[in-house]
């Protein structure tokens, strides 16, 4: 799956060009940013208020903030966010907020102010960009009316009773039809047909845009007597309906019916809902991907607001280059998307895909699971919106799901059961690109499979032994020397880190290191974090001293605060590392030093919150709502709470 990169416009201008995407003149990109002043445009999604200076400021739209941190420059043309360091000139600001590629802002700009775009010149017998956007145009215009006409009869026709019917049975009231543009497509053959005629429309044109079908003796429209949601490009325009059966009587007999393939809807590159959810997708760096149209409304009634589906089609790579564009992580992979599979056959097939798939993707993918088999809309109604939002928080990984459910299929009670187990996950596994991802899911399905008598010791290592074979890669694990052990470490004087990764190391003796050192500045913000959040062992063991000495609140730091951390010291090991912090160089200036002091503690702060939320994660998924209904509403108030906390924690770095 390879990754789709739009046109990345800069200040300057310059921008990658993308296959035959048609080439803008320059000198009419220069007009653009000139015309369209960014104030105007940015006004449009911000609200801005003087600065001083000439400049405005308001609340950025790219970052979630309390205080106003967005700037825009009238002088030069220009934003900036002092929070999240997003910034740019008129066109790159549009590109962010809408998703758009380079060339799409700059024909979007254009068209705000009224300026006909020139493009290099195309071969000669084919339709120019001119021609071919005049089409799109009319076809959009085409699809604006007749969205608005479906909205309008399922509201006042008594003919559409039997569709306020259905939603009113699904738990959607007349506003929420209305926030999702749900209309009723008549009966009669040529009720919107007609309509559309009376507004300009060709037959050709109609036929084109997948809104009439062509009959034997006339054309006649496509969607009679059904339900229809409008499918919106990113853009925010209608290409398409989506239309559900409501009577028996109903010549058509697939439930769904989707606009065919035209010039404007291609559903292969197209995501019900993207409309409602991009802004919020973009901002979370989250992604919901459901089955229906229903689905989407109860999601984002229920506050999961970054539900999307497809449009008729199995999930595929140009859908998971869409979300990618709107997650920003085109090369950096951030973000998660999470999808609602049923636990049944196929949702299994649909996870074990994953693994021919981009596993890239995969690695941030995630899945979201109703013991029951009960879908958004299905579990909205019987328990509520509360149950949808619990029910996406309780996602896991997708590889986690693939590997769990072939295992599980096994009985693991009895030897034979578990080398069929064995069998079958280990070459599963092996095909996980990531060596480090693949080491760890070899040790969690020792863990899941569990060892046969007298094997324990050396389990763990045999099956990661077996996968790494299995991969083609080299097993080095059994002849590494071994650590020793903590009672020989410390009769070596040597600090027992265990195996925590040199980042979180690092991290950890920063904030013992300001804790030494400047403790009035470290003060109860340090004292807040327990032992438990320092993985290394003797890191801990150096926290402990501190809290025995009295914290850092009360102190003043100097020889009596060093001399209190000896004493409070348990052994010799930690008294030598408190000697090493007490005068080792905290990188920063005098007039620097609060700053850094503080951005430590938040840092350390926020990965033991992270670290928290980890584990309570992994407890809300091993515990039955239904069954343990109370602790699970206990835990689930436990992570509500840490969420918070973790948020007001990136703010206050911010």
């Amino acid at each position: 799956m390879e990754i789709a990169r739009a046109h990345a416009g800069t200040v300057r201008g310059a921008r990658p060009r993308l296959g035959s995407v048609p080439r803008i003149r320059d000198d009419d990109i220069a007009a653009v940013r000139e015309r369209a002043r960014i104030e105007d445009i940015v006004s449009q999604y911000v609200t801005l208020r003087p600065a001083g200076g000439g400049s405005l400021k308001g609340l950025c739209p790219f970052h979630d903030e309390k205080s106003p941190s967005f700037n825009v420059r009238p002088q030069v043309n220009l934003f900036h966010c002092f929070g999240c360091g997003e910034g740019g000139d008129v066109i790159s600001f549009l590109q962010k907020h809408e998703q758009l590629s380079f060339t799409e802002a700059v024909e979007r700009l254009a068209d705000k102010v009224g300026l006909q775009l020139r493009y290099e010149e195309t071969k000669p017998g084919t339709a120019g960009p001119r021609q071919n956007r005049e089409q799109r145009s009319r076809l959009i215009d085409a699809h604006r009316i007749a969205a608005e006409f479906y909205s309008d009869l399922l509201t006042s026709s008594p003919e559409a009773m039997t569709g306020r019917q259905f939603l009113s049975e699904r738990g959607f009231d007349r506003e929420a039809a209305e926030k999702f543009g749900v209309g009723y497509a008549p009966k009669g053959g040529e009720v919107l047909r007609k309509h559309l005629r009376q507004k300009g429309f060709s037959d050709d044109e109609l036929i084109s845009a997948g809104l009439v079908a062509q009959g034997r003796n006339s054309p006649y429209d496509r969607f009679r007597g059904r339900l229809v949601w409008p499918i919106h490009d990113l853009f925010g325009d209608v290409v398409g309906f989506g239309a559900r059966r409501l009577y028996d009587d109903d010549r058509v007999e697939a439930k769904y019916l989707n606009t065919p393939e035209t010039s404007i809807y291609k559903k292969s590159h197209l995501l019900y809902g993207v409309t409602y959810a991009k802004r919020d997708i973009a901002r979370s760096s989250q992604a919901v991907v459901v089955e229906g149209y229903t689905d989407v409304m109860a999601c984002h009634l229920a506050g999961v607001t970054t539900a999307v589906a497809t449009c008729g089609t199995a999930f595929g790579d140009d859908h998971a280059r869409i979300l990618r564009r709107l997650l920003r992580d085109q090369d950096e992979y951030r973000g998660r998307v999470i999808f609602t599979f049923d636990g049944d056959e196929a949702g299994q097939k649909a996870a074990l895909r994953a693994f021919e798939g981009d596993q890239r993707f995969v690695g941030q993918t995630y899945v979201a699971i109703e013991p029951h088999g009960l879908d958004p809309c299905e579990l909205r109604i019987r328990s509520g919106d509360a149950s949808v939002r619990e029910l996406i928080a309780r996602h896991r990984p997708l590889f986690e799901f693939a590997i769990r459910t072939m295992v599980d299929a096994y009985d693991l009670d009895h030897p034979e059961g578990r080398s069929q187990a064995l069998n079958r996950a280990i070459p599963l596994i092996s095909r996980i690109r990531d060596r480090s991802l693949r080491d760890q899911y070899a040790v969690r399905l020792s863990g899941w499979v569990g060892p046969p008598e007298g094997h324990s010791e050396t389990w763990e290592r045999d099956v990661v032994g077996r996968v790494r074979a299995a991969a083609g890669a080299p097993d080095r694990s059994p002849r590494r020397r071994p650590e020793p052990a903590p009672a020989a470490q410390q009769a070596l004087g040597v600090p027992n880190h265990g195996t925590v990764d040199p980042q979180t190391l690092g991290l950890e003796r920063e904030v013992l290191r300001v804790a030494v050192q400047r403790p009035a500045l470290a003060g109860p913000g340090f004292d807040a974090i327990e032992p438990e959040a320092f993985l290394s062992p003797v890191f801990r063991a150096v926290r402990e001293a501190i809290a025995k000495a009295g914290g850092c609140a009360t102190q003043g730091g100097g020889a009596a605060w060093m001399e209190a951390l000896l004493a409070a010291a348990g052994d010799d090991v930690t008294r030598h590392v408190l000697s090493e912090l007490a005068v080792e160089t905290i990188p920063a200036d005098d007039a620097g030093v609060p700053r850094y002091v503080e951005s430590v503690v938040l840092r350390l702060t926020e990965v033991w919150v992270s670290r928290r939320l980890v584990s309570l994660k992994a407890r809300l998924q091993r515990t039955d709502p239904s069954a343990e209904t109370e602790v699970y509403n206990r835990l689930f108030g436990e992570l509500m709470t840490l969420e918070a906390h973790r948020r007001d924690l990136r703010e206050r770095q911010a």
